[in-house]
């Protein structure tokens, strides 16, 4: 009978063949190349990260130290994330999250776009679905802990000091506008997102959209949303329900009459 056993010699030329197709592929880029702007990233251009913007400053360290790899341009390239295919998805993963934010531009946005994001941050990252699993798996240290929660919960607290409300009927054009500036981010008319969608809101009972996972609090609040509770909810969601999972202001009083006038007509 012949002998089928395969040499040493063969399964090492193979084992290398392997690799070396593994680490050629890595200069394939089918989803775009991420590296051009952070190979010339240094790591001390990475500590000033966010170093002339306005946030607090528990903020800004955990979003150095804990998000930055994908939300910025200073990432850090390991070896293995030149290994295909595994690089593929890294830098998939990378060019996505510098499309939702980016740290390096941070003060290029309008301060619209930064409570956007920051009510984004604090509802992701307090449900769990930041860092991803897919990073997690690789880097356990940068699995966001109880500190970090609390460091980015002030990002809330940030956009002045939230004014009287006016009672005004509210304007539903600039409503809109607001709607778009401000809300977008997180929530949509009609389909549920990071928020749940907000067709129908005036006379729905607070946490009660099939399927949509709220925090408990939210659930548990009793509050029927109308014009009253609306303008409380977005003058401060955290000091209205703690621990809601949103984190959110409207500190202008004439900006949350318009966006409540504009979302009641959404029936």
């Amino acid at each position: 009978m012949r002998d089928r056993t395969i040499s040493a010699s063969t399964l090492l030329g193979i084992a290398l063949l392997c690799a070396a197709a593994a680490i050629a592929l890595g200069n394939v880029h089918p989803f775009g190349d991420p590296h051009s702007r952070s190979n010339t990233i240094s790591a001390d251009e990475r500590g000033k990260l966010l170093h002339d913007v306005s946030l607090p400053a528990a903020a800004k360290a955990t979003l150095v130290t804990k998000c930055a790899d994908c939300h910025s341009d200073a990432t850090h390239w390991p070896a293995y994330a030149r290994i295909a295919p595994g690089s593929w998805l890294i830098e998939r993963d990378v060019i996505r999250g510098r499309e939702q934010m980016n740290l390096s531009h941070w003060d290029e946005l309008t301060p619209e776009r930064r409570q956007v994001l920051e009510a984004k941050i604090l509802q992701e990252t307090r449900q769990g679905n930041m860092p991803p699993i897919q990073y997690l798996a690789l880097h356990w240290n940068a699995k966001l802990t109880p500190v970090d929660l609390e460091a980015l919960s002030s990002l809330s607290k940030e956009g002045g000091t939230t004014e009287a409300s006016t009672n005004s009927s509210g304007d539903t054009e600039h409503g809109k506008i607001v709607f778009e500036r401000r809300c977008t981010g997180c929530h949509t008319i009609d389909t549920d997102r990071e928020g749940p969608h907000l067709r129908g809101i005036f006379g729905r009972k607070a946490g009660t959209i099939p399927g949509f996972r709220y925090s408990a609090e939210l659930k548990t609040s009793g509050i029927t949303w109308d014009a009253d509770s609306l303008d409380k909810w977005l003058s401060d969601t955290d000091a209205m329900i703690p621990n809601n999972q949103m984190g959110f202001r409207v500190p202008k009083a004439t900006e949350r009459a318009d966006l409540i006038a504009y979302l009641k007509q959404m029936k």
